[in-house]
């Protein structure tokens, strides 16, 4: 079960692919926060990939923070191990934290379902957009930007002019 908008983000604190631990407390200063949900192995990442990083590069400097979280099972997907991660990070240059949820406690928590999967989070914490990035994983076909969109609501004090739409992508590969 995923978090419903206007719900509180779950605490978390997770390694990072920068050799440093980071909690929901060290973005206490991010008037908007993106936890995205992501892995190494999946096309739709990848396709989204840039993105992730041309939203934190554009938005960066007005406080947005996005945060990659990969919680995938790592045994049976060995491309989504933390090495594999760290590795990938530094080739993609990611401007943006990649963390490891490695026993999937944070995953259980917030509900994704997909990867990417966008949880986007107001100054007080509160879900106010979950779900895909924009609506084509093909970046020529894009017409609807829904996280864009949204940051630039809530820069301007308004709430986002879509709250949910259905993530796009694989699925998150659980445990057994």
């Amino acid at each position: 079960m995923s978090l419903t908008i206007a719900t509180e983000a779950p605490s978390f604190d997770l390694p990072g692919v920068d050799g440093r631990n980071h909690s929901l407390d060290d973005y206490a200063d991010a008037p908007i926060l993106a936890v995205v949900w992501s892995c190494n192995h999946c096309p739709y990442v990848i396709a989204w990939e840039g993105r992730m990083k041309a939203l934190q590069e554009e938005y960066g400097d007005r406080g947005f923070r996005l945060v990659a979280i990969n919680s995938n099972d790592a045994e049976n997907y060995p491309a989504d191990s933390f090495d594999a991660m760290k590795q990938r990070a530094q080739e993609q240059e990611f401007n943006f934290d990649y963390l490891h949820d490695a026993d999937q406690s944070v995953a259980q928590q917030y509900g994704p379902e997909r990867t990417p999967e966008v949880f986007l989070f107001d100054r007080n914490r509160r879900l106010v957009y979950h779900g895909a990035i924009d609506d084509s994983r093909e970046e020529d076909g894009v017409s609807e930007r829904y996280v864009r969109d949204a940051i630039e609501a809530l820069l301007a004090d308004q709430d986002p002019p879509v709250s949910e739409t259905p993530p796009v992508g694989c699925s998150v590969k659980w445990k057994e």
